[in-house]
């Protein structure tokens, strides 16, 4: 039963379905529409909802300024109920980071993280997803999300083997930020002792890391 929900518990990711993608273009093509598409969010078919958040979340991949005017609704959407649309907005606001000069991010950033110790393992694995990409948009605050996403190793998540789970995706996103950090030993010393980890993909995510900052390494 644990690997079954270990396998299916992984974080939303684009989906450029055959709908979907056509309407993030067109927004694209239109700034008008995004009016629009936002107040699809209120739809009472869920398909409509779950469509407008996944192409404003694909639109913010590739134009986020367009989607910046509003970073205030996706922040809202961080506590949502819905659990697909606050996925979504997890990431929607992290790719908006590259545009942020107003400080919005950092505004946020202290709700935005406590997504990763929160019960929801997919929940926490979007949010790690997502501070990634902050870092790497704000690399000065790349040592304060790096501490919290360290933490999921204490997480209460529904099983332990979910803790396992994301853990593995805490090791993704060091990796993605570890060369920003002025001192990787703190991030060193958590993949070590994710060796032992009991679920072997974690444990070869582990290896992996410390393999690549090996000091002959090339990173």
């Amino acid at each position: 039963m644990l690997r079954k929900t270990a396998r299916s518990a992984r974080p939303e990711r684009p989906k450029r379905g055959p709908h979907v993608a056509p309407l993030a273009n067109a927004v694209e093509r239109n700034r008008e529409l995004i009016a629009e598409v936002l107040a699809g969010f209120g739809a009472k078919r869920a398909a409509v909802r779950f469509g407008a958040s996944k192409a404003l979340r694909i639109l913010s991949e590739q134009v986020p300024e367009l989607l910046y005017p509003h970073f205030d609704f996706f922040a809202r959407m961080l506590g949502h109920d819905n659990h697909i649309l606050q996925w979504n907005a997890t990431i929607t606001l992290a790719n908006m980071a590259r545009v942020d000069r107003e400080g919005k991010i950092e505004a946020i950033l202290s709700r935005y993280l406590d997504l990763i110790s929160g019960s929801n393992m997919i929940t926490a694995a979007n949010a790690m997803r997502g501070a990634a990409i902050i870092g790497a948009a704000k690399p000065h605050l790349v040592k304060r999300i790096v501490s919290r996403i360290m933490r999921v190793e204490h997480a209460d998540y529904t099983t332990p083997e979910c803790r396992n789970v994301a853990i593995g995706h805490a090791l993704l996103a060091l990796d993605a930020l570890a060369d920003l950090l002025p001192d990787r030993r703190m991030a060193r010393l958590f993949a070590a002792r994710q060796l032992g980890n009991r679920r072997a993909a974690t444990s070869a995510k582990a290896r992996k890391f410390l393999k690549s900052r090996e000091p002959n390494s090339s990173r």
